[in-house]
């Protein structure tokens, strides 16, 4: 076909591929969007300063855990990184005959070299101390993050318990004669949270730690603490007598993890620790015993718990129903 007159119009280009990257741009076209810089401890309270309801509280705080473990290993990456640069400094120094043995000048230090050293020194233990300085205020400002946390779940866990009474469901089973088997239907997680704090007079360190039956070794059965709030990773299983007194210890909070703690008086003075352990649908409650706990009640500490949870729905802490099976 014979050309036309006139300029010829410029052809449109072609678009790339679906999937390719185009020649024109720096990046392809579906390069994802950079994730934004994790928030500071300030604005993850304005967070919690604006709610009033449990479970964003303790996400909220276990956010904070979360940076607060992150920048504590960011300090120690640098740290470490600027301890491996003065021991390659010093290595480099001594190469270069900057540091002669016994005193004496060495052949290779080249003229004028003398002080170098001693600058360099000064200049990595300025870093160093402008390093520990941020990493001390970073920590202040987490503490007192954790702090302002603990405070507000009290406060709030104080509230609900005045405006609401949690509800308890003990199922007694017969076993013989003589022994027992009590059941607690579940409850909820905010539930859960106030009667550890009214049964215990602490905090769990997490909202549904209730329900959590993990554990990190299959022939092992679950932990019931969190390896966290001064529990060590070998001390998530500890015995009764151990666990209960990490009750008692002075404390705020308490890494508990799929049961709940009762402390029952008896007749003749003194406590019997007790816990309802989480097994699906409801609860069983065990009674201390040694270093063990066991769910086979005698009739009388069946009837002493009980006992222990009316007193509790008179005095208007619970509501409470009984249901014999």
């Amino acid at each position: 076909m014979p050309p036309k007159d006139g300029p010829s119009r410029p052809r449109r280009p072609r678009p790339p591929a679906r999937g390719l990257v185009d020649a024109r741009r720096d990046t392809p076209r579906d390069m994802p969007a950079l994730a934004p810089a994790a928030e500071g401890p300030g604005e993850v309270l304005s967070r919690v300063r604006g709610l009033e309801t449990l479970e964003p509280t303790y996400e909220a705080w276990l956010e904070l855990r979360v940076q607060h473990g992150a920048t504590r290993a960011r300090f120690r990456e640098e740290r470490e990184r600027l301890t491996q640069q003065g021991s390659f400094l010093l290595g480099a120094v001594r190469a270069a005959g900057l540091t002669p043995e016994a005193g004496e000048a060495s052949a290779l230090a080249p003229p004028g070299g003398e002080g170098f050293l001693g600058e360099a020194q000064g200049r990595l233990s300025g870093r160093q101390a402008e390093l520990e300085r941020q990493e001390a205020e970073a920590e202040a400002q987490y503490q007192e993050a954790f702090a302002e946390i603990r405070a507000t779940l009290v406060d709030r866990i104080q509230r609900f318990l005045e405006a609401t009474r949690p509800r308890i469901q003990l199922l007694l089973r017969k076993v013989d004669a003589q022994r027992s088997i009590l059941h607690v239907a579940r409850v909820g997680a905010d539930e859960a949270v106030l009667l550890c704090f009214l049964w215990a007079g602490r905090i769990p360190s997490r909202y549904g730690f209730l329900f959590d039956d993990s554990t990190e070794d299959v022939a092992l059965p679950p932990p019931t603490l969190y390896a966290e709030e001064g529990v060590a990773p070998d001390g998530i299983r500890p015995s009764a007598a151990s666990l209960e007194a990490l009750l008692r210890a002075p404390g705020e909070v308490v890494p508990l993890k799929g049961f709940l703690p009762v402390f029952v008086p008896k007749p003749g003075g003194g406590e019997d620790f007790f816990r309802l352990l989480q097994r699906g649908p409801v609860m069983e409650v065990e009674v201390a015993e040694g270093g063990t706990f066991r769910s086979f009640l005698a009739r009388e500490e069946a009837e002493r718990f009980a006992g222990h949870l009316l007193r509790l729905k008179l005095a208007g802490k619970i509501d409470l129903e009984l249901e014999a099976g």
